[in-house]
């Protein structure tokens, strides 16, 4: 398709008058009626037809002009974004976020984006490491990860802590449990983060403080996965309040301590960059 030829249509469309419109477009009247006439052919449609000495679109030319308004408004967006640096409320916020983070903080985050009035979002689910070359190559707006960044490149990006929640021992319902104390937690099962987990280093110095001999039958770093293994296997689990917030609302497993000094951190991850998407300070001004 000749992009200016459905300009040009578009423009006389607006008008509803030839005349009108050549003037405008600074093209003589001949011409413009000739490039018009050029799109109905390529198209194999009619797309004006006179009423007296107005234009009235068809049925044809009121489905191309509904096009062309998306098109010519996706055109003014692209030249407002890339020469005075403004991003349009309507492009798509890209988030990315960890496969180990709490879909319930994720769905906590992005409540803004499905208001009354929806704002486009696209979600994608990765590894940290992923996420930050997703970020340095703009095919993701924000990153969101339960650790910081760390390694030789962090001057580029900007990482924001958001929320520091509380870790607690998880189980069904009905187990003997008290306190961290309780003879109970000896010799129990336990499906717990891997080793290399924040968490897990927090919970292995209690087991030792305490001496606890966890009989640990699994290990995850997908806390959906350790939610669903504590709630269906009757194992304890050392997880997160808002990770399994649904099913603690339900009653169908119970905090039974909240471990001291532990906590699961979320962080936004950005990088520094001239086009940043409108909604992104909105949706992290509600962690200031």
């Amino acid at each position: 398709m000749n992009y200016r030829h459905l300009y040009y249509f578009w423009s006389v469309a607006k008008t509803g008058h030839l005349t009108q419109a050549a003037q405008q477009l600074h093209v003589s009247q001949s011409a413009l009626s000739s490039q018009i006439k050029q799109l109905e052919e390529w198209l194999g449609q009619t797309l004006f037809e006179r009423e007296g000495r107005r234009l009235k679109l068809t049925q044809a030319g009121y489905i191309a002009t509904q096009y062309a308004d998306r098109i010519f408004a996706e055109g003014q967006s692209l030249v407002e974004q890339l020469k005075q640096g403004k991003t349009s409320q309507a492009t798509v916020v890209r988030i990315g976020h960890a496969s180990t983070m709490s879909r319930n903080f994720v769905e906590q985050f992005i409540a803004p984006l499905m208001s009354a009035t929806p704002q486009p979002f696209r979600l994608h689910s990765m590894s940290t490491h992923q996420l930050l070359t997703e970020l340095a190559e703009h095919r993701i707006d924000i990153a969101l990860a339960n650790t910081d960044v760390a390694g030789q490149d962090e001057d580029i990006w900007q990482s924001r802590l958001l929320a520091r929640q509380p870790v607690s021992i998880i189980g069904i319902p009905g187990l003997p449990i008290q306190s961290l104390a309780d003879p109970a937690l000896c010799n129990r099962a336990w499906v717990l983060p891997p080793t290399s987990a924040p968490l897990r280093s927090g919970f292995d110095m209690l087991a030792t403080q305490y001496q606890w001999s966890p009989q640990i039958i699994a290990e995850a770093d997908d806390m959906a996965m350790l939610r669903l293994l504590a709630r269906d296997g009757g194992a304890l689990a050392v997880i997160p309040d808002v990770v399994v917030k649904d099913e603690l609302d339900s009653r169908r497993l119970q905090r039974y301590v909240t471990l001291p000094n532990l906590f699961e951190q979320f962080y936004a991850i950005t990088i520094k960059q001239p086009f940043q998407h409108p909604w992104l300070s909105r949706l992290l001004a509600r962690y200031d």
